[in-house]
């Protein structure tokens, strides 16, 4: 019963944090100078009109002319109805526009969740097991680079290495091969250096955390106890020394995979090109399509949400001596 009271007390402030983070971009994008109105007064003010009713009109016509709170109010009732309003810029409806860039985003962002977490763990658990060897110092070296470079350098670099002179991938991502041919060889190609790109900062975050969190278990007196017992190695590393690694590397992993990921997603699609969320949400910020800023800011704000929930509910799967009754 504790979980369950737990876990809708956590649903509830869910639903408080996403509306604090719409409240705050939403006035964060009032207060922003509007670069496309100053081009509509200044177009009109050249031709001879008036850059008052230029302005006018051009409130009325984003729906920008009434206060802040009503405007406000009223995007949160049609919110609540599922109407997540109308980009101006794309002159479609913003949930359409997020389902046609989410699956663009997904398809290098899964692959490299999947390789970051699997890769991550494992070469953290041997370079513990194997302290202060080669392949320690080896694998703290790869942390070192993934976590320093910036990623939008590295992915430029690989693109003049792999696609100009070797031409092993494509220069430019072509959508439409990614929408009908997702699962071929020609997309795996060119979606294999994003995945690159974003596996290799998110690895060497993981690689640390699972690192320092199993050494604290590789020389603990129940595992000195169970190798003495005969436990094989890999008994002692997926039975006594991964488990427990893993009910406080679980709180890490969300938050962290998701910093990275999220807020690498802009830099690496504007990159490589991928019409995905990020490059979405990007052109929406310059272009203060105010509807479509705030559809792609719910997005990886209900993802977090919903990840940070997820690891705390994780800890009563990993360790059942947690109680949630009193929290």
């Amino acid at each position: 019963m504790g979980l369950k009271r737990y876990t809708a007390r956590r649903i509830a402030w869910a639903g408080v944090v996403a509306l604090l983070i719409l409240t705050v971009t939403f006035v964060l994008l009032d207060l922003a100078p509007d670069s496309q109105l100053a081009r509509v007064q200044f177009r009109a003010a050249a031709s001879g009109g008036s850059a008052e009713a230029a302005a006018e009109a051009y409130a009325q016509r984003r729906g920008l002319d009434g206060p802040l709170w009503a405007r406000y109010l009223d995007y949160l009732g049609n919110l609540a109805t599922g109407d997540w309003g109308w980009s101006d810029t794309r002159s479609q409806p913003v949930t359409e526009a997020i389902l046609t860039a989410l699956p663009y985003s997904l398809m290098y962002t899964a692959p490299a969740v999947l390789l970051s977490t699997t890769l991550g763990i494992s070469i953290g658990l041997y370079s513990a097991f194997n302290q202060y060897t080669k392949a320690d110092y080896a694998a703290t070296f790869v942390a070192f680079f993934g976590i320093s470079i910036p990623n939008f350098w590295f992915g430029i670099v690989l693109l003049l290495v792999f696609a100009v002179h070797l031409g092993w991938v494509p220069v430019l991502f072509d959508a439409e091969l990614a929408r009908t041919r997702t699962f071929s060889l020609a997309n795996a190609r060119q979606l294999a250096l994003p995945v690159f790109v974003l596996a290799t900062s998110a690895i060497a975050g993981t690689m640390r955390y699972a690192r320092a969190e199993a050494l604290e278990y590789v020389r603990a007196a129940f595992v000195k106890t169970a190798r003495a017992k005969g436990a094989s190695e890999w008994r002692v590393l997926t039975r006594h020394v991964l488990r427990p690694t893993l009910v406080p590397l679980s709180t890490i992993l969300v938050g962290d995979l998701l910093g990275v990921i999220l807020s690498a997603s802009y830099l690496v699609e504007v990159v490589f090109g991928i019409p995905g969320l990020g490059r979405l949400s990007l052109e929406a910020i310059r272009q203060q399509d105010t509807a479509l800023v705030l559809g792609t800011t719910l997005v990886p704000a209900f993802v977090a949400v919903i990840g940070n929930l997820l690891q705390d509910l994780a800890y009563a799967v990993l360790d059942p001596r947690i109680d949630y009754g009193d929290r």
